[in-house]
């Protein structure tokens, strides 16, 4: 069972991750983007987990919903309402229990990428996010707690947008140009997931 202390420490790792590798992920986006995706990140999850801090919510679904709505009001472009649907999204498919199965997380991880998508408009392949999170979520299994095959899903999935045409979001209007660079919401996704799985630890 995961509780709500688990769900913090994951935010909290987050947070620790995207403030880390902030500069890269600028450096990433300032290929084929705005040059703002990792100040604009470490700017959401670092009051995500002031957040935290300051309310202490008191289920796993809550936890997610405040940094969702963190990350919403914080974050501009494209990547705070993104990530924040998909915490959001999360946290309340979760609900008010205190403690989740890793099923339940999973399939709320699911429902909170379905929103993500419809959200952005993009598919796997579009060189966006979701080809991080949609295999992280996959590969979290039928209990939903293989959170290490999870990370490395979405570490690989990051990796093999270098190659893809961007479809959509900035990116997309480099045509061709954008090919032979990672996605830097795809490599934040794995610091995400990254994060995951250092908060079973």
């Amino acid at each position: 069972m995961l509780d709500t202390g688990f769900f913090r420490r994951w935010i909290a790792a987050a947070a620790t991750s995207v403030s880390r590798e902030a500069d890269r992920l600028t450096d990433l986006d300032s290929a084929i983007g705005d040059a703002d995706h990792g100040a604009n990140l470490q700017r959401g999850f670092t009051a995500a987990a002031a957040a935290l801090e300051e309310e202490g919510p008191p289920t796993p679904g809550a936890v997610l919903v405040l940094a969702g709505r963190q990350l919403i009001s914080k974050v501009g472009g494209a990547s705070g309402p993104l990530y924040g649907t998909l915490l959001r999204r999360a946290g309340k498919a979760l609900g008010d229990a205190g403690q989740v199965t890793g099923p339940q997380l999973r399939d709320a991880l699911r429902a909170g990428a379905d929103a993500v998508t419809q959200l952005g408009g993009a598919a796997p392949g579009d060189k966006t996010m979701l080809d991080a999170l949609l295999p992280a979520v996959d590969a979290l299994g039928t209990s939903g707690a293989d959170f290490e095959a999870a990370r490395e899903a979405a570490l690989k999935g990051a990796l093999a947008t270098v190659p893809l045409l961007a479809r959509k979001g900035r990116a997309s209007y480099l045509g061709e140009r954008s090919i032979g660079h990672q996605d830097p919401g795809a490599a934040s996704t794995a610091l995400l997931f990254a994060a995951l799985a250092e908060a079973v630890r």
